[in-house]
């Protein structure tokens, strides 16, 4: 790109990349600009046990969150599993029952949303479980197809 082009485009660049198949791919890149923090999603995954999911439930009803997904799943941390005597046999059960829970909420709600679910979720024993959040580019809803946080 010669100099006069690049100041013609002061707020965006060009990144080429070349594919595995030898052929340039060109993809435009704009600079960041301010971001309203209502716009601003996160994802909340939630691993927690099983028998807790109401206390959950409820305590993020509580903040007036509407919706989540949940997901049984199976998994060990520091625990590492437990021995049971079925019939007379011990047997070792590596992976312990969870549920994953998952929100996708505006960034104003997720310190709150966190301490529900720490509230709801909590008995002070190993395996609670763990919380985890991350940021969302973009959500969509397919039937409206509503973008940001009004999809969610």
């Amino acid at each position: 790109m010669n100099p006069a082009h690049r100041k013609a485009l002061p707020d965006e660049f060009s990144l080429c990349i070349v594919s595995p198949f030898n052929r340039p791919t060109s993809r435009a890149m704009r600079a960041p600009t301010a971001v309203d923090e209502k716009d601003i999603m996160k994802k909340i995954e939630a691993i927690i046990k099983p028998f807790k999911l109401e206390e959950v439930k409820d305590a993020i009803h509580e903040l007036g969150i509407q919706g989540m997904t949940v997901t049984e799943a199976k998994g060990f941390g520091r625990q590492k599993g437990h021995t049971e005597i079925y019939r007379g046999s011990e047997y070792t059960v590596d992976f312990l029952p969870k549920l994953k829970i998952e929100l996708v909420i505006t960034d104003d709600l997720v310190e709150r949303a966190v301490a529900a679910i720490i509230k709801g979720a909590k008995t002070g024993k190993i395996g609670d479980g763990k919380i985890f959040v991350s940021h969302i580019e973009e959500a969509i809803r397919i039937r409206t197809e509503e973008k940001g946080d009004q999809a969610v």
